[in-house]
């Protein structure tokens, strides 16, 4: 390493020397030869000692240097010998931490990356299913004439197609908003025997088509958030139960309010969950083993986003005998 390419050890170099030079003149004029021999020998040693460690530091330098870029091309770890405390160890020490987080942030990164992928091709399934039942039912009322039976099956069928893409549509965008956190929710005081008779009114029909009972008893429970989408997130959990459940069923909903937090409490008769399915059913696009074949597992993760923003934990369970259970607790405080 040439130490004179460095412009700063140059110009320190050239005034410590111009300064000893000054100095011995000085000693030589006003004192004698042995004196001014005796400060230049001095000078000499302090000059060779500055430059043997600033030589030493700008080595260190040079190495850690070298060590960063090593790991800027795919060395693992950030590493230097002869570490000792200092304020180059210090420097050390906070390029490492810094090189950990990044190396951590970019495997997060590609998970996402991998994690996105999988969900858009699972989308793209998801719409290329009902699209091509839309097709082929437009080429088949294209044969029937419009008052045939064959004709009014193959406009509901379109019709179920379309609600089913206007549903994962809404859906995402849902998801969106919220991630982006453009969400203005209108947060005010609201009963749950509200929130829940909104959010069953849709499921009300498949409920009686199942024979399925619903008995909700909420009582006077109150929280603070936005009806529509609170709504919203209770009604996903209910559709949940109304697909578990078999026919003859029961769907229950009980609500109790602490000092602490607002309970909702969800459960249902039907076969409950799988106990490997447990830590990952609000995980979005995840499907357990008993998901329907129109599920793609957007509800759950919708759920959990909305009560997360409305200050809320969720959480399920089985219950004894069989059926699963929803816990979704509101606080009043943040938590």
């Amino acid at each position: 390493m040439n130490i004179w390419k460095n412009a700063k050890f140059r110009w320190c170099f050239c005034i410590m020397v111009m300064a000893s030079l000054v100095c011995d003149l000085t000693i030589l004029f006003l004192y004698d030869k042995m004196a001014a021999l005796i400060a230049l020998i001095a000078e000499a040693v302090c000059i060779s000692v500055f430059g043997s460690y600033t030589m030493v530091r700008l080595k260190d330098i040079a190495e850690l240097s070298d060590e960063v870029d090593k790991v800027l091309h795919g060395k693992e770890e950030l590493t230097i010998r002869n570490a000792k405390e200092g304020e180059l160890y210090i420097l050390y020490s906070e390029l490492r931490k810094m090189t950990v987080r990044l190396r951590s942030q970019a495997e997060t990164s590609d998970k996402d990356r991998l994690r996105m992928s999988k969900a858009l091709a699972d989308i793209s399934h998801q719409l290329r299913t009902p699209l091509t039942a839309m097709n082929l039912t437009v080429n088949l009322l294209s044969d029937d004439g419009a008052d045939s039976d064959n004709y009014r099956k193959h406009i509901h069928e379109l019709k179920d197609s379309l609600a089913r893409m206007e549903n994962l549509t809404e859906a995402l965008l849902k998801i969106a908003k919220l991630d982006s956190g453009t969400v203005a929710f209108i947060k005010k005081q609201i009963n749950v025997s509200d929130v829940i008779e909104k959010a069953a009114e849709p499921l009300l029909i498949p409920m009686e088509l199942k024979g399925i009972a619903f008995d909700a008893s909420c009582g006077d429970a109150a929280f603070i958030g936005d009806r529509e989408w609170c709504a919203e997130a209770l009604g996903n959990l209910i559709k949940n139960c109304v697909e578990h459940t078999p026919s003859g069923g029961t769907i229950s909903v009980r609500a109790e309010e602490t000092a602490i937090f607002t309970e909702v409490v969800i459960t249902d008769t039907g076969e409950g969950f799988k106990e490997s399915d447990l830590p990952h059913l609000f995980e979005r696009f995840y499907r357990g083993e008993n998901a329907s074949s129109q599920s793609i597992g957007i509800g759950l993760a919708l759920s959990r986003d909305i009560i997360k923003a409305h200050n809320g934990t969720i959480k399920a369970s089985n219950i004894r005998p069989h059926g699963a259970e929803f816990t979704v607790r509101f606080y009043k405080r943040v938590i």
